[in-house]
């Protein structure tokens, strides 16, 4: 096996473990609006204080990562962010659990951006998409996972303990990672001459100064067009991270089994879309050329995930709404990896700040529906609202991608 496969392979249990803290908190929504007496105007607060840390944190560890390496960025991302969510387990009120979700937030930031850079030094360019995919389907399989593994833990050890467990699975994956991982395929023992040369002979990035010129971002029109699909895109992302045991359950009337297996339904085809969309992104941009590769997967997995979202929001069948939401994900997370992959194309050595001003233009349309959600569900008692929306935004955020051109590098100094 290449060493860069092993490489994938602990990207791939990063990506993992970060799902699972992050979903963690939807699964045992239930659990803690009981015992902490919150509605879900307030929970939509304290789920927003996550994304908006998570947002506000995102360039600068992005940007971090680009000076001095993924190495010890991640260790320190991953370590922070075990912290805080075992912490959550403490909660006593609203307060400490604003407070601890956005400080989880400011940790988890820039794991994405971080694992982008790895890619993009530690692959050549024809196999970046593939490489994302398999990170973003990982994610999605500890979505999958997480109602799976964490609704039987907190029924035996309760939701506080779940927590706790949880953080050590992230502490002991950094430990890990920083005494094994290297940022260039050269400085890793193990490695084989033939493949350093071939990894550094095939990949877009150059070995220039880590510094990215952001007049030359402000000025990018791709760059914003970036961001603004990432936003919109995230519109419907975090639905499923954050309101989708609710609306399964409050909404639709489900129990705890059915909405079980919706999340992890959505989850587990989110895993496909995932792979299936950098995979169709590779091959395409080998036949049509990179711009096609990549704007064809994000127009036509964005555009018939909002239809999806439309229909399930206007069926009165709460099992054709649950699959409807669960295709929304596999067509919606087809333009993940490719998003990702954009950002290596156009940043190269710079990627993960590029990754980190889409990835904070992303959590920040997280942030808005995540509070908007609440504030919509508690005013309106109608669940279905907020899914017009999401509905409204994908479709916009689909036609952004024929303006995102992947063959226009950002200017570097």
């Amino acid at each position: 096996m290449k060493f860069r496969y092993r490489v994938l392979a602990g990207l791939f249990l990063l990506s993992t473990i970060t799902f699972l803290d992050r979903v963690c908190m939807n699964v045992v929504s239930k659990y803690i609006k009981a015992d902490l007496g919150l509605d879900n105007q307030q929970f939509g607060y304290v789920l927003g204080a996550f994304s908006l840390a998570y947002a506000l944190f995102e360039i600068p560890t992005g940007v971090l990562g680009d000076r001095i390496g993924p190495r010890r960025v991640l260790t320190r991302v991953v370590l922070w962010w075990s912290g805080f969510t075992a912490l959550t387990g403490a909660a006593v009120n609203l307060a400490y659990l604003l407070v601890m979700r956005f400080l989880f937030g400011a940790g988890e930031a820039g794991a994405y951006p971080n694992a982008s850079i790895v890619i993009g030094r530690w692959f050549p360019a024809v196999e970046v998409g593939r490489a994302q995919s398999v990170i973003w389907a990982a994610g999605r399989l500890g979505g999958a996972l997480t109602p799976l593994l964490v609704i039987p833990l907190v029924h035996w050890a309760g939701w506080r303990w779940a927590f706790v467990i949880l953080g050590l699975v992230g502490a002991v994956w950094a430990a890990g990672w920083f005494r094994w991982f290297r940022d260039e395929p050269a400085e890793q023992p193990g490695i084989r001459p033939v493949e350093v040369d071939e990894i550094e002979t095939g990949r877009r990035i150059a070995h220039t100064k880590h510094q990215l010129p952001w007049l030359s971002v402000i000025r990018n029109p791709d760059l914003w067009a970036l961001m603004l699909m990432c936003h919109l895109f995230f519109y419907g992302s975090y639905f499923f991270t954050n309101w989708s045991s609710v609306y399964f359950q409050e909404g639709r009337g489900l129990n705890e089994e059915q909405t079980k297996n919706f999340i992890s339904l959505s989850y587990f085809l989110g895993a496909i879309g995932c792979v299936l969309g950098g995979v169709l992104s590779d091959v395409l941009t080998k036949r049509y050329g990179l711009k096609t590769g990549r704007r064809a997967v994000g127009v036509g997995g964005l555009g018939l995930s909002g239809l999806c979202f439309a229909f399930a929001g206007a069926t009165t069948d709460n099992q054709l709404a649950g699959y409807l939401l669960a295709t929304c994900v596999l067509l919606k997370d087809l333009a993940l990896p490719v998003a990702f992959a954009v950002c290596i194309d156009i940043g190269q050595r710079n990627a993960g700040t590029v990754a980190g001003a889409m990835n904070f233009a992303g959590q920040l349309g997280g942030f808005f529906i995540t509070i908007l959600f609440g504030i919509i569900v508690e005013q309106t008692q109608n669940f279905n609202f907020p899914l017009y929306l999401i509905a409204g935004c994908l479709s916009v955020s689909a036609l952004l991608w024929l303006r995102i051109d992947p063959t226009r590098v950002v200017a570097v100094k």
